[in-house]
């Protein structure tokens, strides 16, 4: 399509995901139980933590606590927009929604990856040097840590909206996605956009890689250590504690690293993608937690079953 004239955009028309018409209805009850289920599940998972009084003290049950809390956020900020494309007539979303929505993606997004990586590090203090997890994983640390990875998501989240957003855009509006994102949204822009490439891509290349090497760092050692574990029980114990994290770890980095650090290709595989990080990944983690950590698990036991409700851990 050709820029049309110079006048500056006032709203972006989101073209959302390819579908057959026919699939319309269904694709719109789909993604609003998907959205519901969400929303209920993670704030089970809060519920359960806040109720259960050997759960809501502990470092790794904090973090579990507000990774429910960005994944409402994040299911919150796209998945009620991606609801509209399957509606009849166009939805337009204002220039301010768009610069709003790449910011709080990329805010909650980002402060998922710090705190991914601080669950790593809890882990590796837990398994492999438990005599000193209470020195070195206390709460004043702790409540340090989580409020350095809200600074640095939420300094990350402006960096790239300024990045983005300084440039003009005069035409056409139309972006070729589901929800206002760097990639897209860049490509309506009346301007070199190769600075802004460069930055994204070592940005969050940076954010990505160093955060995912510090985890991979932290399992090797963790994994060597519960091999050292004489007990078959033991061993399983530690492997459901950090099995749940290495599975939605897995589940967030490959799409990411897939639409982000890669060349340019305008894929229709990138929107599919996408919504394993904005969509799929925030509704599977609650599951996730519950059927892969046994604490959690005995959390639910005890809390539908009343405090005379035993348990072992």
């Amino acid at each position: 399509m050709e820029r049309v004239n110079n006048t500056l955009l006032t709203e972006f028309i989101l073209t959302g995901i390819p579908y057959p018409l026919r699939l319309r209805t269904f694709l719109f009850v789909f993604f609003l139980l998907i959205y519901i289920l969400t929303q209920l599940g993670n704030l089970l998972i809060l519920i359960t933590l806040w109720v259960d009084t050997q759960l809501h003290t502990r470092p790794m049950y904090i973090f579990l606590g507000i990774f429910s809390i960005i994944d409402m956020g994040i299911s919150t900020v796209i998945v009620p927009r991606l609801m509209m494309n399957f509606t009849l007539g166009v939805k337009p979303i204002s220039f301010g929604g768009c610069v709003a929505q790449l910011y709080f993606y990329h805010f909650l997004g980002s402060t998922q990856c710090f705190l991914y990586t601080l669950m790593a590090y809890d882990r590796y203090l837990a398994i492999c040097q438990p005599l000193r997890y209470p020195v070195f994983m206390n709460a004043k640390l702790c409540t340090i840590l989580v409020a350095g990875a809200w600074v640095a998501g939420s300094i990350h989240g402006a960096l790239q909206a300024i990045l983005t957003f300084r440039l003009p855009y005069c035409g056409p509006n139309q972006v070729d996605y589901f929800f206002c994102d760097i990639p897209a949204v860049l490509r309506l822009a009346c301007a070199d956009t190769t600075v802004n490439e460069l930055v994204t891509f070592v940005d969050i290349g940076l954010v990505v890689a160093s955060c995912f090497s510090l985890i991979l760092l932290s399992y090797i050692q963790i994994i060597q250590a519960i091999l050292r574990i004489r007990t078959a029980d033991g061993r399983r114990r530690a492997f459901s504690t950090c099995g749940a994290h290495v599975t939605v770890v897995t589940v967030y980095y490959v799409p990411c690293a897939f639409i982000y650090l890669r060349p340019e290709t305008n894929s229709p595989l990138d929107g599919a993608t996408a919504l394993f990080p904005t969509a799929i990944t925030p509704f599977l983690n609650p599951l996730i937690y519950t059927l892969r950590n046994q604490e959690v698990k005995l959390a639910l036991k005890r809390m539908i079953g009343g405090p005379g409700t035993n348990s072992d851990v």
